[in-house]
């Protein structure tokens, strides 16, 4: 039975390598064709149907790109359709979910001090979130006010700020900024696959049965491209932020999370800008860097972390607490551990509980008896460089304690 926390563990690295690689894929593809759609020019003599065109550079050879806004009046033999990178980009990413937060939901998902669920219930919630958000977002699109793109974004973002203060109210801080980025993943994805790519077969349908193609569904589309194009950076921020216990366990978490949001329209606005040859808006920095720095400040009021810290030890945490093991290992964690991961690190140089973990008591410690296994029991990842000399002995100590509960 430990050997699956290994196992589970080589399992989420695992997923989280193949989703990383699956968004680079995405992102970059959506990346450059934005720029590459803004720095269309429009010259003489282009060929019927062509907007606009690009010539490139890479690599030591030279690309010269023709955007046709409907369809050319033949269909090429060999047509590149870009959908899988999103695709598995999501699937990948809702298997991380599966792995990480539903796998380990008393760990990571619930916080108790936030909302007292049972995992099941959590579970649910969050399947829930994350549909309810699409078909809010998809009507919000298709009604009148999607004729407004600008005014549509400002709506979503407020949408995204209320998704946010509601995930930070059922969630743990890790979960819920987790969950926001999931949450607009699944709007950015789904997009691609119930909008974009329908869109443009049915454009190709057409050109393929004589018809002359309507318009309106590149344009539908390329909207849909634009949101995704401004919510990209967020969505990267989210999923890093489990790294960083200053953005998503502080009391403010949520309105760091609005003012993330903001920053990606900023930084994209830039470049997009820039591509288009419209000039360089160099105020969107300034404007970044400000709110970068009213986030760093957010982020120390209160000074005291919140934490993620449960009040009471559940089921599980109960029967590692009750090992006759507990009580060696115990002395091991707060002999080589507690002098960082406690509300006031005395360890020089640590101001903050590194990932908010505390280890001070028996209910922490009993808490994170998986990751104590995992960083310090069966690999040296903790302490960093053994700056407190944890000795093999003590690692096996810990070791014997979590397999023996697991066990039994």
């Amino acid at each position: 039975m430990y050997e699956y926390a290994v196992a589970w563990e080589w399992l989420s690295f695992a997923a989280r390598w193949f989703h990383v690689i699956t968004a680079i894929a995405w992102i970059g593809s959506s990346f450059y064709f934005i720029a590459l759609d803004l720095g269309l020019t429009k010259r003489p003599n282009l060929p019927a149907g062509v907007y606009g065109e690009e010539w490139q550079v890479h690599g030591g050879g030279f690309y010269h790109v023709q955007k046709y806004l409907v369809a050319p009046a033949q269909m090429p033999e060999h047509l590149t359709w870009f959908k899988y990178e999103s695709y598995f980009t999501w699937l990948s990413g809702f298997l991380m979910l599966c792995i990480v937060y539903y796998g380990g939901a008393d760990l990571f998902l619930i916080d108790r001090t936030v909302m007292d669920l049972a995992p099941w219930q959590a579970i649910v919630l969050s399947l829930a979130s994350l549909s309810v958000g699409w078909i809010v977002y998809d009507l919000l699109c298709k009604s009148p006010l999607g004729n407004n793109t600008w005014g549509l974004m400002a709506l979503l973002f407020l949408v995204l700020i209320a998704m946010a203060w509601g995930y930070t109210q059922v969630f743990s801080g890790r979960a819920a900024f987790l969950h926001l980025g999931a949450f607009t993943a699944t709007i950015m994805s789904a997009n691609v696959f119930f909008i974009i790519i329908p869109n443009q077969k049915i454009v190709v349908a057409d050109l393929i049965a004589g018809r002359t193609p309507d318009p309106k569904y590149g344009a539908i589309a390329k909207q849909r491209s634009l949101h995704n194009n401004y919510l990209t950076l967020p969505v990267i921020f989210f999923m890093l932020s489990n790294h960083y216990p200053l953005a998503f366990a502080t009391h403010f978490n949520w309105v760091i999370a609005a003012l993330v949001f903001l920053m990606g329209v900023t930084i994209r606005h830039w470049f997009n800008t820039t591509h288009a040859r419209k000039g360089k808006p160099t105020w969107t920095w300034l404007v970044t860097v400000l709110l970068f720095i009213v986030i760093m400040w957010l982020s120390t009021v209160p000074k005291v972390l919140t934490g993620e810290a449960e009040t009471s030890m559940n089921p599980v945490a109960q029967k590692f607490a009750a090992n006759a093991h507990f009580g060696a290992a115990r002395d091991v964690v707060q002999a080589r551990c507690s002098m960082c991961h406690a509300a006031e690190p005395v360890y020089e140089g640590v101001n903050f509980t590194p990932k908010s973990v505390r280890l001070e008591t028996d209910a922490e410690i009993a808490a994170h008896a998986r990751e104590i296994y995992i960083q310090a029991g069966r690999s040296h990842a903790m302490p960093p460089g053994n700056v407190t000399a944890i000795s093999p002995e003590e690692r096996k100590l810990l070791v014997a304690w979590y397999e023996s509960a697991i066990s039994r």
